[in-house]
């Protein structure tokens, strides 16, 4: 707790804090602001400010990622907005420390155990040589969100004459500038400081409306001199939720401790906020081919979410001879249309051979309609070639004014660089999203020039999971992962299942940096 005695160890270092009154429409409000120096030791870590005012009552404000801080440490920041009554008692000084987690530690810096302490109307510089300082969001754009208010901390001895906002929302194609307004000046702490050593709050209201993304950088202006907050020459660029795919054949219920295996599949929905899923082998009993819904694993799963999904289902054949066994969607957002048919030639429920695909059309927020396929197809040797050709023309069949993307997800039974694999290569409709990522050279040179010979290049790949996106679909993949691998989750299947990020691929056609710091 922040009144123990505990020594500040150096893993977490007060660098900015502000407590700053502002009159607005006769109303006034108490914004508090503190930036911590972490050290990157860890990608899993929970930073704290646990503050306090006159009435001794201990709050915890979760800190959240800001940007960079040279090589090993990275900046996180916190920020709060109190309503002051308007007969009520003046702001309050606030006592506070700073803790972070990671690693199953607890990293302190609480001023040796005493407390820092932050007078209303005051500013604490303690570390850091940034002498322009955006508080304003790095990371996230809430839904619904058209508007961002930029913050900017600007060191006395600079004495700016102008700070101005440079921003975009279609990767600087078109660019914004935003004069900011002078909104307050905080004395610095502790009292007696050099009067130089003040600190001056400017504001900006950047109108996002319902873009993806915002990049920006701040620009302090001082006679001639120009002075950058780009992030090191990063930008900052808040963002909408990405779009997450997860892909995964669930062994069709031939898993020991089959339930807790559903229950770490929900687990794993939920932490990795996935969007979508594309699931193959969902069992349910087979009851004289009638089913059980209760039974079905893909219920199951949707059940044992915080919040249940959509669900889209259906059963090609018998499975393990006595499972209706299929395929099925799920999805946080609604289906506008969906739809499932065989895309084998056979349709005998009694046949291994006998195959069908579930298809949802979905609206994603802030990316329009997307046409999701769930896929389970036969080996090469069983119907492959007849199964995709089929699944290719329904698919191409679907696209339509406003869909903005497609995407074939499954167990495609067939290895990549395989016969089966270069039939899905040769109809130069779709690209293998997980290899785009991982072996972006070997992509090329299979998807973009064909170069005789490529399968050579994919000998030691092995997967048969994929997720192919039409090659006209406005997505970019950001990131793919296997999931159930034993070590972030545990072993759920005889796959280890795909992890995909997506972002409309408008806001990713390049960076362009704004100025020099």
């Amino acid at each position: 707790m922040s009144d123990s005695n505990e020594a500040q160890n150096g893993r977490i270092r007060l660098q900015h804090a502000g407590n700053e009154v502002v009159q607005e429409a006769g109303h006034s409000r108490q914004d508090l602001f503190f930036v911590a120096a972490v050290d990157n030791i860890a990608y899993a870590k929970r930073v704290d400010i646990l503050w306090a005012g006159r009435d001794g009552v201990w709050h915890t404000l979760p800190a959240t990622f800001h940007s960079m801080a040279g090589d090993h440490s990275e900046y996180w920041i916190a920020t709060a907005s109190l309503h002051l009554a308007s007969h009520g008692a003046g702001p309050d000084a606030i006592r506070f420390a700073l803790r972070c987690q990671m690693q199953g530690e607890e990293h302190w810096d609480n001023n040796g155990g005493a407390n820092y302490v932050c007078p209303a109307h005051s500013y604490m510089r303690l570390g850091g040589d940034r002498a322009v300082f955006n508080l304003g969001p790095t990371q996230r754009l809430h839904d619904h969100q058209r508007t961002i208010a930029v913050s900017v901390a600007v060191h006395q001895p600079v004495r700016a004459d102008q700070v101005v906002v440079h921003w975009t929302t279609d990767d600087w194609q078109n660019v914004h500038v935003t004069p900011c307004q002078p909104r307050s000046r905080l004395e610095r702490m502790p009292a007696g400081g050099p009067e130089e050593e003040a600190c001056e709050i400017w504001s900006a209201v950047l109108n996002a409306g319902d873009a993806f993304r915002i990049q920006y950088s701040v620009c302090c202006e001082s006679g001639e001199q120009a002075i950058w907050d780009n992030n090191d020459f990063d930008n900052y660029s808040p963002s909408r939720k990405p779009l997450n795919v997860l892909v995964l054949n669930l062994h069709c219920r031939q898993e020991d401790d089959q339930d807790y295996k559903f229950s770490e599949i929900a687990k794993a929905i939920d932490e990795l906020s996935v969007d979508v899923v594309c699931l193959q082998e969902v069992s349910e009993d087979w009851n004289d081919a009638q089913g059980d819904w209760a039974s079905n694993s893909a219920r199951i799963i949707n059940d044992r979410l915080e919040k249940p999904f959509h669900i889209h289902n259906d059963w090609s054949h018998l499975g393990f001879g006595r499972y209706r066994e299929g395929v099925a969607i799920l999805s946080r957002y609604p289906f506008s249309e969906y739809d499932s048919r065989y895309v084998s030639n056979k349709r005998d429920p009694y046949s291994i051979d006998s195959r069908k695909v579930v298809m949802g059309k979905i609206a994603v927020p802030y990316f329009g309609a997307i046409n999701v396929f769930s896929v389970h197809v036969s080996w090469w040797e069983n119907g492959f070639a007849e199964q995709f050709d089929n699944l290719h023309q329904w698919a191409r069949s679907r696209r339509e004014t406003g869909v903005t993307g497609t995407l074939l997800c499954g167990d495609f039974n067939v290895a990549a660089g395989s016969p089966g694999y270069a039939r899905i290569v040769a109809a130069q409709d779709y690209d293998d999203q997980f290899l785009a990522v991982h072996a972006p050279a070997t992509f090329a040179a299979v998807f973009r020039e064909r170069k005789p010979g490529w399968q050579s290049l994919l000998a030691n790949d092995g997967r048969i999971d994929f997720a192919f996106l039409e090659k006209s679909s406005a997505l970019k993949v950001t990131s793919a992962r296997q999931v159930f691998t034993g070590t972030e989750y545990a072993e759920v299947s005889d796959h280890q299942g795909v992890l995909l990020t997506f972002e409309p691929a408008s806001v990713l056609l390049g960076k362009r940096n704004t100025g020099d710091q």
